[in-house]
């Protein structure tokens, strides 16, 4: 069944190392961490929630709005198939009901802070920013080129936006849910500006990325999406 339906698009992803042992706390029970080429990753990942709908009903006031999440990469087998999903450190979103459904269908970890995003295309270029604000503004902009391309098989961009699971770690319990999407174009990413304390937002565990470089930097064009309801696992 079909939770919610939307549009994901100018998905702004900045993605770091990090060192495995800093996110086992967070693993929910029966996933593992996922790797591309031996590195395990954290993303920033700010973009536009567009034409959502709630069991196919469109709730007014809340049908556009941003969000920021950070998040890391894990999988499950299931027979014998691997489950390929993420897990939310935290989910930044502008509006009080949007985290409180959240937080009571699918157990995520959803705060409510002022936001507001700048999106603009040229003739060459696109820049895209995301800002949010507990007691200052943090954002994230990236400038891109201004054509989208696909997706190279293997990449590490099919990497990062090819998990299409959810898992969530609430209460000794994992719960999974399926999102579902096509594949993602990608634009050629230019330049990049993050102004943010990682530590005020999510935690001391996550101070480090106050001072590490990116590892990568990403932005993707979206498409429509549906996320299906969860299920409890363990």
């Amino acid at each position: 069944m079909n939770f919610l339906k939307a549009e994901w698009r100018k998905l702004a992803i900045i993605n770091y190392k990090v060192n495995p042992e800093i996110l086992l706390e967070y693993l929910p029970t029966g996933t593992e961490l996922d790797f591309y080429k031996d590195k395990c990753y954290v993303s920033l990942v700010g973009f536009m929630f567009l034409k959502t709908k709630l069991l196919g009903i469109p709730i007014p006031f809340h049908r556009n709005f941003e969000e920021v999440n950070l998040r890391f990469y894990v999988k499950k087998k299931e027979g014998n198939e691997w489950k390929r999903g993420v897990v939310f450190i935290k989910e930044i979103v502008p509006k009080p009901a949007l985290s409180w459904v959240a937080n009571l269908v699918y157990n995520e970890n959803y705060k409510t802070m002022r936001m507001k995003n700048h999106i603009q295309h040229t003739e060459n270029n696109c820049m895209v920013k995301y800002s949010w604000k507990d007691k200052s503004w943090h954002s994230i902009e990236i400038t891109s080129d201004n054509t989208a391309f696909p997706m190279e098989k293997d990449s590490e961009f099919e990497f990062i936006t090819e998990h299409y699971y959810g898992f969530t770690k609430r209460f000794n319990k994992t719960s999974e849910y399926e999102v579902c999407h096509p594949k993602w174009d990608c634009y050629k990413v230019e330049n990049y500006q993050l102004e943010i304390c990682f530590n005020k937002i999510y935690g001391k565990d996550f101070e480090f990325l106050n001072h590490e470089k990116p590892i990568s930097v990403m932005l993707a064009e979206g498409s429509e999406i549906e996320v299906k309801t969860k299920k409890y696992l363990i």
